[in-house]
């Protein structure tokens, strides 16, 4: 498999899946046990409005290479049959763009700018 080729939705899958495990890490180091904590505490990282703030706050600092800007055009360009619950169109989008961008970090084995981004996200929002 060669993430390369993969389609921006297939990126956003994984990416999604690895953040949420990165979060829910987090917050359990944090010392939340309860569900409802948890679930609460984890919508201010995996909710389509933070993921498009924080993508934003990367773009505007120029903080992203143009392999990685083509990466986030490939996830929030592609087309979706879902539809967001809590986010417009533009935002849900842009989310799956930063969710594509974790993806190819991580199966791209490029784990150590998936921490630097992990480790600037969690001191962002």
């Amino acid at each position: 498999m060669n993430p390369s080729l993969l389609n921006g939705s297939t990126l956003a899958f994984v990416g999604d899946a690895v953040l949420s495990l990165l979060v829910r890490e987090h917050l359990v180091h944090q010392g939340l046990t309860k569900a409802k904590d948890l679930q609460e505490a984890s919508v201010a990282y995996v909710s389509a409005k933070a993921q498009a703030k924080f993508v934003n706050i990367l773009i505007e600092a120029n903080q992203l290479s143009e392999e990685e800007l083509a990466i986030y055009r490939r996830g929030r360009n592609h087309r979706s049959d879902s539809i967001a619950k809590n986010a417009d169109v533009i935002t849900y989008r842009q989310a799956t763009g930063f969710e594509a961008l974790i993806g190819y970090w991580h199966l791209t084995q490029n784990e150590a700018r998936l921490k630097q981004i992990w480790d600037q996200m969690k001191t962002t929002l």
